[in-house]
């Protein structure tokens, strides 16, 4: 079963699409990386599968179930734009308040266990105004994840983090699906950090989905390159370009795409006089697939 299924679903404001016929599978169990420029609907679409917009027309089902199904709706936990706490309140408090809203029974034994999933057990007592980005992030997750939702949507969850809050972010959407079997949607922008952790992903551009594929899916199409640096950078790279169809200068290093075979690379350096220093083979990672996918170039 599919924790979310969408199928052709649009919603315009004032005439304009923001989501455009869109189709959209999330597996159970999956953490999905929802992918797409600022405008492209994102955001949108996360809203309409939490109920807070109406569509104009098209599928939400979450579980094989419609969306609006009240026993479906509360297994659905979502943090969208920031945790809505109030400053002078501490986390605790904040936390205190929601599980009423929930009507959640056991409220004391439900915030220490989310608490203990955001690694901020010992922090129930610190003002909420107090807290670091990163802290607020989690506890932003931690309330949505009052009552154990089947399901997490998470818009940009990781922006504006430093890298030990990233790390940490990293490691706790990777427990909440391997530990407590929770689906997760995520948007984010950091490409490279979702790549660490998504299992599958999602693009969307001008309000429609251009692509859905697993991460393993992406490996397989992502394209191969040698990535080099000889002393003459320029050179080497003129005489690359006598043999061999896409060479670029990037990342201060040679890359040659789509050729496996790094000894006719070497070999064809040598005798045009370019000795080697530095050579290793690898494929483009998410963020750059998605570059030249947005740019028009097929990436295979």
């Amino acid at each position: 079963m599919n924790a979310i299924e969408i199928r052709d679903l649009s919603k315009s404001f004032r005439g304009m699409y923001a989501v455009d016929h869109l189709n959209m599978t999330v597996p159970q169990g999956a953490i999905y990386g929802f992918i797409g420029e600022n405008g492209s609907g994102k955001s949108t679409t996360e809203k309409l599968i939490c109920g807070h917009l109406v569509p104009n027309s098209g599928e939400i089902k979450l579980f094989g179930k419609d969306y609006t199904d009240p026993g479906v709706r509360v297994r659905v936990g979502a943090l969208i734009e920031n945790a809505g706490c109030f400053p002078g309140s501490s986390v605790y408090q904040n936390l205190r308040m929601q599980t009423i809203n929930l009507g959640l029974k056991n409220p004391d034994e439900e915030i220490r266990r989310v608490l203990e999933i955001v690694r901020m057990d010992d922090s129930a007592n610190i003002k909420f105004k107090s807290c670091s980005l990163g802290m607020k992030q989690r506890i932003g997750i931690a309330m949505a994840l009052l009552g154990d939702p089947a399901l997490l949507i998470l818009d940009e969850p990781i922006n504006g983090l430093d890298a030990d809050g990233m790390r940490i972010m990293r490691e706790i959407l990777v427990d909440i699906t391997h530990k407590f079997g929770c689906t997760v949607l995520i948007s984010s922008h950091i490409l490279g950090e979702l790549e660490k952790i998504a299992t599958h992903y999602g693009i969307i551009r001008r309000g429609k989905m251009i692509m859905e594929m697993s991460a393993k899916e992406l490996e397989s199409r992502a394209r191969v390159f040698v990535s080099l640096k000889t002393k003459d950078m320029e050179g080497a790279k003129k005489v690359l370009e006598s043999k061999f169809k896409d060479v670029r200068m990037e990342d201060d290093y040679i890359r040659i795409y789509d050729v496996e075979n790094t000894e006719s690379i070497v070999e064809h350096l040598i005798k045009n006089g370019h000795v080697v220093s530095e050579i290793k083979k690898n494929r483009i990672g998410l963020e750059e697939y998605y570059i030249e996918l947005m740019s028009g170039k097929e990436a295979e």
